[in-house]
């Protein structure tokens, strides 16, 4: 009802819905006492990570995508892994009570990056194009990739904590990430080609094939599923392979997909609220605060920074795509749902850290995101036609999801 009000005044949606869930939750009013280990929450979590996954890479045009690769390259080739590296390596160092493997499994799981947190800033058309094609594609992309990392780590710490020998742990992620791959590219690829071909010849309906979209992404991860395979990762490699072999004839087919990821994304936010902010803070020890300070600025920023160098971009742009990259749902689903499988012993540790990290982030990013995409918009207003971030680019299609708060209302004016 007041979503245009609260976007004009950097309000977003998961601000929202997390107050509310710890309004209604047992630290504020008690009306719901509900947390993410019961069975229907577990399952919504699943859910939402399916459906985004497989959203996000649906936007993915790989054809437009190779063409201007370089600096959204950069950022994943380079800036992910240092992410990773660096944030691992502080986390084992500052949080207490995890292993090295537990660290780098923490700088894992936060390295993920999510636009709809700071949906003011890709929505920005004062914003040069590929400046926002870059944070989209970024966005788009890396949960994607980070989730084998996450897997292998994953094994890893398992095996640092004796529950399975190491080679039992390499067999395991080697089929996760093998069967998770192979599964999602056959299950979005056949179902791309049906809803191609049935399109064509008139034999569905709009309603129709958009409930065909969303079936794909949830066979794709059962399949995978029952296979032993990983079935994130499937959803994931469907939504590429589903895109692929519809020929970019139905750029509006996810549009269900997307909508059904936003009202489940704003639901686990709700439940975020209820059962993880507060033990999050209360439960926060000085170094893991100090841990999160850091891993919402330096640990990206460096890497950004480096990713960015012999490209020519100026400062401020790599001070802006380093800030702008809020942690969000990805990381609060891979912790829930990755670590909790493993039985680690720090995974309470591991979770809070995450849930802390998110939370700062949703309301850091959030409230930054309209104001300083102003003020470099400004900036790069001074910039020279020549510059590599003014280049022109064609943009990839954005994520519906976050755009209720931020943008629905202007696209049904």
């Amino acid at each position: 009802v007041f979503s245009r009000f609260l976007s004009r005044r950097a309000i977003t949606a998961p601000m929202v819905f997390l107050i509310v869930g710890w309004l209604v939750g047992p630290d504020g009013l008690s009306l719901l006492d509900i947390g993410f280990e019961e069975s229907g929450v577990r399952l919504l979590a699943e859910a939402t990570l399916v459906v985004v996954l497989f959203a996000d890479a649906t936007r993915i045009d790989l054809m437009v995508l190779r063409r201007q690769f370089q600096m959204p390259g950069r950022l994943l080739g380079i800036g992910l892994p240092l992410t990773i590296a660096i944030g691992g390596l502080l986390a084992a160092w500052l949080v207490p009570g995890v292993s090295a493997a537990e660290g780098f499994l923490i700088g894992a799981l936060l390295a993920p990056t999510d636009a709809a947190l700071g949906k003011a800033v890709i929505t920005n058309r004062a914003i040069p194009v590929r400046v926002r094609q870059v944070l989209n594609v970024e966005s788009g992309l890396n949960d994607g990739i980070a989730l084998p990392v996450v897997t292998a780590l994953v094994a890893v710490a398992a095996a640092g904590a004796d529950l399975e020998t190491p080679a039992y742990w390499v067999r395991f992620a080697l089929r996760e990430i093998g069967l998770g791959v192979t599964l999602g590219a056959a299950v979005g690829a056949l179902g791309g080609m049906a809803v191609h071909a049935s399109w064509n010849r008139d034999w569905v309906t709009g309603a129709s094939r958009q409930i065909v979209t969303l079936a794909v992404a949830a066979t794709a991860f059962s399949s995978a599923e029952l296979a032993t395979g990983n079935g994130f990762i499937a959803a994931f490699v469907a939504g590429i392979a589903f895109r692929a072999a519809t020929r970019m004839m139905h750029d509006s087919a996810a549009d269900l997909t997307e909508d059904v990821g936003e009202l489940a994304t704003w639901m686990t936010f709700l439940f975020f609220g209820v059962g993880l902010a507060v033990p999050a803070v209360t439960e926060a020890s000085v170094g893991t605060v100090v841990y999160v300070v850091l891993s919402l600025t330096v640990v990206r920023m460096i890497p950004v920074a480096l990713a960015l160098f012999g490209t020519h971009c100026a400062p401020a742009t790599a001070a802006f795509l380093g800030w702008f990259g809020p942690r969000g749902l990805a990381s609060i689903l891979f912790a829930l749902l990755i670590v909790d499988e493993a039985n680690l012993m720090s995974e309470t540790t591991i979770l809070n850290t995450v849930s802390l990290a998110v939370l700062a982030s949703v309301f850091l990013h959030g409230a930054t995101a309209r104001k300083g995409s102003d003020l470099y918009a400004a900036r790069t207003a001074e910039m020279e036609a020549e510059m590599p971030e003014m280049q022109a680019v064609t943009m990839l299609p954005e994520s519906r999801r976050g755009g209720w708060f931020s943008g629905w209302h202007r696209r049904g004016r």
